[in-house]
């Protein structure tokens, strides 16, 4: 019986061992998926017996599978019998750290960062640190790379004689012959500066953050500018003018527009990190030449961080700053040549005017917001049509009507049906921050207008579908009061394209406005249409009818809506019998 019961406890190995020696890629994921299970059948002490040897010994497979066994691996400590036993993980993960493909090397790392919180300090430095060390002295750049992940989390927990070695290694990653290899050092920079003593930031961390940023590589120098902005929240102030700027300002100014784009895109929280003085006289010239690079893609990144970049600059001298210095450069590039750069100033130039009050609003950022509510790129100006809110609360509604919506209106009459087609997909939003009251009283007619557009098919069913995003905004209510009175009002336009435009219109508006709207005041419009003289509109009553059907109640259907659909099923007019049949099909009422 003892037999039997070996036998048994040997099956879950056994059958691993099968499907992972399997031909199909499938079958060996899903039973890496399934190890914590075979584990837990094994028992803590075969799995660190047998189980992690063989795993061990088995590493050359699909990177997919190899990236499941990283991942279980991080979360096996209980099942090896708790952090007195986690050192027993770091085999297979060293050597799936050291793999070629990139994601399953990160994710071995990321599941040594996370169980070496798990070792008690002796068995960090007896067996997590040599592990670090075999990875960094690696003949493979593949294991020197994984290390340079690894030193802060071992750093802070060692003794002093380790985190020397330690912290020399590190200086040695960061002179690799390999760029790989410096790049994984220069992007674990910031994180190993934070561990250290304030002596070693300033000693090792600086030149070597001076060296990275210097780097031939420019994906190693735009690495270290985030490792610089990590830096300078570490020094005291009066450290970084000498130690950390001189380097910033030569990656502002360098001549890769990668590395100027790192620069513009992490500008707000360098500027936080160095506080009021240097801002000011460092950073607002560095950020005035970002604005205007001759490359778009710093621009737009640039261009970006305005609203930040001035929301945090000293509240003594932030309006002279920004009218004297930001302000003529945010004028260019409201008329710069690239569209993304325009989109990302639209996209936050509003939230300059809670910065600047009402008087520079008016005067100086409303001709700016005109300007770009009639750019020709549709982004652009749905960027400035979004961000209406904040302006009206600092000019208010009745001086935002007179400047911004005379413009608005302009747009939904122009020339080309694409831009009134863009105004009216704005509506919504439009109506949704100036308010019901303000709405009615200056765009109802807009949208109304909009509804017998002769341009453009595409603009009346825009048009149609804008009305039921209001009423969704502002209830049925509005609908029967404001908007419901003047579609059914087209029911008896001489021109049968606006007649049909009713239909269209209650077809949208049936669903949001209910059974007792549609039943009371547009059903009895539809039935009189059944007997227009045109054939398509009466084609589209069928096809009305049969839409707003399932509004309806079940009485209603069969004593008003099936003489209706039957009277036109038996129409002279081939279409519209075929409709009218279609109809009552669909809502059963034959």
């Amino acid at each position: 019986m003892a037999g039997a019961d070996s036998d048994d406890s040997l099956y879950p190995i056994a059958v691993l061992i099968d499907e992972l020696r399997n031909e199909d890629v499938q079958l060996r994921l899903n039973s890496i998926k399934k190890l914590s299970t075979i584990a837990l059948a094994l028992g803590v002490e075969r799995t660190r017996t047998e189980l992690l040897p063989f795993l061990t010994d088995t590493i050359y497979d699909e990177d997919e599978v190899l990236l499941a066994l990283a991942e279980q691996l991080g979360n096996f400590t209980m099942l090896v019998g708790g952090p007195e036993y986690v050192h027993c993980l770091l085999p297979p993960l060293e050597s799936l750290a050291t793999v070629e493909e990139t994601v399953v090397r990160d994710k071995a790392v990321e599941s040594l960062r996370k169980i070496s919180h798990e070792h008690s300090p002796v068995d960090l430095e007896v067996h997590f640190e040599p592990l670090v060390k075999r990875l960094a002295s690696g003949d493979w750049f593949t294991s020197r790379t994984s290390a340079c992940g690894l030193f802060s989390v071992c750093y802070p927990r060692v003794s002093s004689t380790v985190k020397a070695e330690i912290r020399q290694h590190f200086r040695t990653l960061c002179s690799d012959d390999t760029p790989m290899v410096r790049r994984a050092a220069a992007s674990k920079l910031g994180e190993f500066a934070k561990v250290l003593e304030l002596e070693y930031v300033k000693s090792d961390i600086i030149s070597l953050f001076t060296a990275l940023a210097s780097d031939e590589q420019d994906s190693v120098r735009l690495l270290a500018v985030e490792a610089g902005v990590s830096i300078a929240t570490l020094l005291p102030q009066e450290d970084l003018e000498a130690l950390v700027m001189p380097t910033l300002r030569q990656a502002a100014e360098d001549k890769s527009w990668r590395v100027r784009y790192m620069v513009a895109d992490k500008f707000s929280d360098l500027q936080k990190a160095v506080g009021p003085e240097i801002t000011k006289n460092d950073l607002v010239p560095a950020f005035q030449n970002l604005l205007k690079d001759c490359e778009a893609e710093v621009r737009a990144a640039a261009a970006n961080k305005v609203k930040e970049f001035c929301e945090n600059l000293p509240e003594d001298s932030r309006e002279t700053i920004i009218m004297t210095h930001i302000l003529p450069c945010v004028k260019e590039l409201v008329s710069d040549t690239n569209q993304h750069v325009k989109s990302a100033l639209a996209s936050v130039i509003m939230g300059l005017s809670t910065i600047l009050g009402k008087d520079n609003t008016i005067e100086h950022l409303l001709p700016l917001f005109l300007a770009q509510l009639k750019d020709e790129c549709p982004e652009v100006r749905l960027n400035i049509i979004s961000n209406l809110d904040c302006v009206n609360e600092v000019i208010g509604i009745r001086q935002l009507s007179q400047s911004l919506l005379p413009a608005i209106v302009e747009l939904a009459e122009d020339a080309k049906w694409r831009v009134r087609l863009a105004i009216i997909e704005y509506m919504p939003l439009l109506a949704g921050q100036l308010g019901v009251e303000f709405f009615d009283e200056k765009l109802n007619s807009l949208c109304m207008a909009w509804l017998v557009d002769h341009g453009s098919c595409y603009n009346v069913e825009a048009a149609t579908c804008n009305l039921m995003k209001l009423v969704e905004k502002f209830g049925a209510e509005w609908a029967q009061n404001t908007i419901v009175p003047k579609v059914l009002g087209m029911a008896n336009d001489p021109n049968y394209l606006h007649r049909m435009t009713t239909l269209f219109c209650i077809n949208a508006l049936s669903e949001v406005c209910g059974q007792e709207i549609t039943t009371k005041h547009m059903l009895p419009v539809v039935f009189k249409m059944s007997n227009d003289q045109v054939a398509n509109v009466r084609f589209n009553v069928a096809k009305s009818l049969q839409k707003i059907g399932p509004v309806l109640d079940s009485n209603c259907l069969q004593t008003e809506v099936k003489p209706v659909l039957e009277k036109l099923a038996s129409d002279q007019d081939i279409d519209v019998k075929y409709f009218a049949q279609e109809a009552i099909s669909v809502l059963s009422l034959a």
